[in-house]
């Protein structure tokens, strides 16, 4: 009876061992080998999600044709590295799940690194400063502190860096009530211009850009803060966020980005925050 227990328990023990060398090499342990940029170098292409309707970042021109600041800077990165970029538009409110579950390989347009986004994703060093704005059409509305938000309909993008600086803000439990979210910047535009609303808490980009092309906004006083942009890959993927840094940095410090950058808001908005590091 004994000798039978020693000889299961050898072939257990066997067997144990075998599946955890088979889940090794299958890089489903916390172990496995990080082939993230193997793995686009060997398909030749990078997925890119984007909301095709933040403008300058990544937009539809009259043509159709997706163009924008993050576009020309993603096509600069992919002719450093040997590799096609694919460009697919996403619900930008449901950006993480479709990194998670690899219908993209990296979120690049406008997206605001967050402290949240530092711990759920892996992040490029930031490569642009931009600000939350509070804008109006009404050129008399004038918000000068937080406690006048109380008496106004702001609006702003779901799932947006600028929802988020609104609820960070100290005084939002005061005015929380007056805050409505929309699917994109240009639904909450349309409805101030229509007075269902009265402000709207925007990326300073994409106000630089509405007030060269479209109808002109007032910025306020106010505002909710700093905002920086980044890229955004999935948490284990160390090795393709390294090749993409190197490859914007070098767009950063040989001038590419900056050239890119006054084509789309007549100035260098660009940062070199870690690329020469």
């Amino acid at each position: 009876m004994k000798k039978s227990r020693k000889i299961l328990a050898v072939l257990l023990t066997v067997v144990l061992g075998a599946t955890m060398a088979l889940a090794t090499g299958c890089g489903s342990s916390s172990g496995s080998k990080d082939n993230s940029w193997n793995y686009i170098k060997k398909r030749g292409k990078l997925i890119i999600g984007l909301d095709d309707t933040f403008a300058p970042m990544g937009f539809r021109d009259k043509n159709n044709k997706i163009v924008g600041f993050d576009i020309d800077l993603a096509k600069q990165v992919g002719k450093e590295l040997g590799i096609k970029v694919e460009f697919k538009p996403i619900d930008w409110d449901a950006k993480e799940a479709e990194l998670k579950s690899k219908k993209i390989d990296c979120i690049w347009n406008g997206l605001s690194a967050t402290p949240g986004r530092q711990k759920s994703m892996s992040l490029s060093h930031k490569y642009m400063k931009n600000r939350i704005l509070i804008m109006s059409s009404d050129k008399s509305l004038k918000i000068k502190n937080a406690s006048q938000l109380k008496k106004i309909k702001l609006g702003t993008q779901a799932g947006s860096s600028a929802l988020e600086a609104i609820q960070k803000d100290k005084h939002y439990d005061e005015f929380k009530d007056n805050v409505k979210t929309y699917d994109d910047y240009n639904a909450a535009l349309l409805d101030m211009k229509a007075g269902r609303i009265d402000a709207v808490a925007i990326d300073e980009v994409y106000a630089i850009y509405n007030n060269k092309s479209k109808t002109k906004l007032y910025e306020s006083p106010y505002n909710f803060g700093a905002d920086y942009y980044a890229v955004g890959f999935r948490k284990g993927d160390k090795a393709l966020t390294k090749k993409v840094n190197t490859a914007i940095g070098k767009a950063v410090k040989n001038g590419s980005a900056a050239k890119i950058s006054k084509k789309w808001f007549g100035k260098n908005m660009t940062i070199d925050e870690g690329y020469s590091k």
